[in-house]
């Protein structure tokens, strides 16, 4: 694919995704601004994947990866987590599968929520007992 086609995409899905987030609201950035910002998440992204590759086993990250394609919103609070450890010490080696799978688990249990189902009965008008 030649470079003008490239930029030609690029540019039809910025517009696209501001379509989608403001409907071209007031508040409109530059092409410069949207690119950095977005250049910006890229490298965080990046450098946050780079620290998970660091931290966790082999092992671990598959796993990890596996739960994102079913539960993304889980996996990325597993990792905010292990990070959080990480960068306050509480981690001095890698994680192991079974290590993550413990955290998993406690996560769970933290989480779990508690299901109630109420049946209520009511009478009928011409119902009649007597």
């Amino acid at each position: 694919m030649a470079d003008p086609e490239l930029e030609a995409i690029r540019q039809r899905r910025m517009q696209e995704l501001m379509a989608q987030r403001g409907g071209g609201s007031g508040s409109q950035q530059n092409p410069e601004q949207q690119k950095a910002q977005e250049e910006a998440k890229m490298e965080a992204e990046e450098r946050r994947q780079m620290m998970l590759a660091q931290i966790l086993s082999s092992e671990a990250r598959e796993r990890l990866s596996r739960i994102a394609l079913v539960k993304p919103e889980k996996a990325r609070g597993v990792e905010d987590v292990i990070l959080r450890a990480a960068q306050m010490g509480q981690i001095v080696e890698k994680v192991s599968e079974d290590k993550l799978i413990s955290l998993l688990e406690q996560i769970n249990t933290q989480t779990t929520k508690q299901t109630k189902v109420t049946i209520q009965r009511r009478r009928s008008v011409l119902d009649d007992d007597d």
